[in-house]
């Protein structure tokens, strides 16, 4: 049993077809299946349910590509570990976040004090995080949602407070505070992206006693505002984000506090636990842990 053929096996298993399979691997269709079938006799039973060009792995196939999948894996974990025991693996660190405003400034400071370290970020969901943090595409994800899974260790960085944003109307803009109850038949425009707001937007409201109306999801912030500016919705904002935001739309919005429930938002950074994390990575991680947290008042600090 050979690794390149391993390596094939992969790749058929992944597109259930075996032209496209030879294709991306650049090699012939017949050299393909000669190879796959080899691969059978090898283990001693066919790993596929043919269908003429179109295949599908049967129950022994399934069985063989989840150990596969996990060997690869520790394969590669090994040889992260010796290149980084040796000092020739490149000095970069792979991190999946949802908040995009904090990363900037916790980037810039790590770089100020690891200059020759590289960050590649890359912006997911959290189901998605999770899946790449299992499969080690990444080192780490930073995320206002708890990444769960049995193996995940998750430490938070910071919490904070979650403003309502609201346009800037009679009825709104004489208030200084609010229930949140108090809204539970207005229209809410959530963040799919920054700051993991739609899920923390249902959650409070659930808190407070009800299911709140979605009308519109973005990922754009001066969108968002736009549209609550114009009486289209309201919607949450961290207040740190607030402070940014608005300079730019602050005469036509108006924001208030929470009071019933006090709503507040944690960001934390995620890994595997038990899995090697290069040094890079590692020093990231502990940097991260170490630096974001101002006790005082809750506030990320660099």
């Amino acid at each position: 049993m050979e690794l390149q053929q391993l390596r094939y096996f992969q790749t058929v298993a992944r597109l259930e077809h075996m032209t496209q399979a030879a294709e991306e691997l650049n090699i012939t269709q017949p050299a393909l299946s000669r190879t796959i079938s080899r691969l059978e006799e090898d283990i001693g039973v066919p790993l596929f349910e043919r269908k003429g060009r179109h295949i599908r792995l049967n129950r022994y196939g399934e069985i063989f590509l989840a150990h596969l999948e996990r060997s690869f894996l520790e394969l590669d974990q090994a040889k992260k570990k010796i290149n980084d025991m040796a000092r020739i693996e490149n000095l970069s660190v792979s991190i999946a976040t949802t908040n995009v405003s904090l990363f900037p400034s916790l980037v810039s400071a790590f770089l100020r004090q690891y200059p020759d370290i590289r960050i590649r970020q890359y912006l997911r969901s959290d189901i998605n995080m999770y899946q790449l943090l299992e499969k080690g595409e990444i080192d780490m994800c930073i995320s206002s949602e708890l990444i769960e899974g049995p193996d995940v260790q998750w430490d938070p960085l910071f919490s904070e407070e979650l403003l309502l944003l609201v346009p800037r109307e009679e009825r709104f803009v004489h208030r200084r505070e609010i229930r949140l109850m108090e809204v539970a038949d207005e229209r809410f425009i959530s963040s799919n992206t920054s700051y993991d707001s739609s899920n923390w937007l249902e959650k409070l409201c659930r808190q407070a006693g009800f299911a709140p109306k979605i009308s519109f999801e973005g990922n754009d912030s001066i969108v968002i505002g736009e549209m609550v500016s114009l009486g289209l919705g309201i919607s949450f904002i961290p207040k740190p984000l607030w402070e940014k935001f608005s300079e730019l739309l602050k005469d036509r919005l108006h924001v208030l506090t929470l009071t019933e429930p006090h709503c507040t938002m944690t960001t934390g950074i995620s890994r595997i636990m038990g899995r090697y994390l290069p040094t890079a990575a590692h020093t990231f991680y502990s940097f991260a842990i170490q630096r974001t947290w101002d006790d005082k008042n809750g506030h990320p600090v660099f």
